[in-house]
């Protein structure tokens, strides 16, 4: 059994390894794939910031896992095992990669290792950790129960987060008309410019670094960073998907929601034209949309910009969906669950993320 660093020669095997933990599984699809190519080939404008070191475990002619090893510089203290997935549990692999990430972490002086952020926050956190019989939804993770039994076994605690979800043809209104007006006087909504992409992503980034700068995993991005993910999922974005909410003409918060694309894509299949195709011709086939992101500046996050965005959502979703899902929620975020408790009819999946003191 071997640890194996992924280079030109071999890197065709670790990207159909990954391809195969998904496209064979009838409940899961391969989204993340584009990204995870990107990074290998080293095209992805997340490359200049991140060092990356992709690795396969392999006995004889087989391999049994596989990852990234990241290490984001503007998140200095912390090394992440990225894209992780094995084949089968098997302990001793697994502390083949353990063994290097704990000295390439001390190489890079890094006192943490994280497990399930995929190089940031945006493109995934945690494994599925509930309901391993039921389909992956768009941007969430799908993977065998035995994985988190590699992590707790190595001395990683554990971060629990969970998901709500909603049947929205149960509701007449998400608020009262009194509330509604009280929004309009003080606050305005917009969908996305996509004639303007690069304006807009520079005004995302700008939020996003202002909103989630406490927050776990979360560290400063780049507006060309974002641009290039904008530019990735563009023809499958409707401007209604992406809205700003604005207070005396100052943009304050963002929503991003879309359908739940993994509805249209059958088991064999990645993210790409066909996806964009599937979604002109047989998006009313999608019963569900996704809210992925809610990203309001500090000093309006406990005021009207957030309900106004939610009004925003229901208006331009309600006639064409049946259910809503949250993304991922942090167990401790009070804040995000009171609205999952308060609208949702019941918390939908539950994930977990790890991590790792080194000191």
């Amino acid at each position: 059994m071997d640890l194996v660093k992924v280079s030109h020669k071999n890197k065709g095997k670790f990207l159909e390894f990954y391809k195969r933990q998904y496209l064979n599984n009838p409940l899961k699809r391969n989204s993340l794939y584009g990204l995870l190519k990107g990074l290998i080939n080293g095209k992805s404008e997340l490359c200049k910031s991140v060092d990356l070191e992709p690795l396969m475990i392999i006995e004889g002619k087989e391999i049994l896992m596989i990852c990234i090893l990241a290490y984001a510089h503007r998140m200095s203290e912390v090394l992440q095992i990225g894209f992780f997935e094995a084949e089968r549990y098997d302990l001793d692999a697994f502390r083949l990669i353990m063994n290097r990430a704990e000295t390439l972490a001390k190489e890079k002086g890094a006192i943490k290792i994280s497990a399930s952020l995929n190089v940031h926050i945006n493109y995934g956190l945690g494994f599925l950790a509930s309901d391993y019989d039921k389909e992956q939804s768009f941007g969430m993770a799908h993977n065998p129960d035995f994985y988190h039994d590699f992590f707790e076994q190595n001395g990683f605690k554990d971060i629990e987060m969970l998901s709500y979800k909603k049947d929205i043809r149960t509701m007449e209104n998400l608020f009262s008309d009194r509330l509604k007006d009280r929004l309009k006087e003080s606050y305005r909504v917009r969908p996305v410019n996509l004639k303007n992409l690069e304006y807009e992503a520079n005004l995302y980034t700008e939020i996003n670094n202002k909103a989630f700068k406490d927050h776990l995993f979360y560290y400063q991005r780049q507006a060309f960073e974002d641009l290039e993910l904008f530019n990735d999922f563009k023809y499958l974005l409707k401007p209604e998907n992406l809205i700003f909410v604005e207070k005396k003409g100052e943009p304050v918060g963002f929503m991003l929601w879309y359908p739940d694309f993994h509805q249209i894509m059958n088991p064999k299949e990645t993210v790409g034209v066909l996806t964009v195709i599937k979604n002109k011709l047989f998006s009313r086939k999608i019963d569900t949309f996704k809210i992925v992101e809610v990203g309001v500046i500090p000093e309006e996050q406990s005021k009207g910009a957030v309900l106004a965005l939610f009004d925003y959502c229901y208006k331009h979703s309600k006639d064409k969906f049946h259910y809503c899902e949250s993304g991922w929620i942090l167990s401790d975020n009070q804040k995000s669950k009171a609205f999952g408790i308060k609208w949702a009819d019941g918390e939908s999946k539950r994930y977990k993320a790890y991590i790792k003191d080194l000191i």
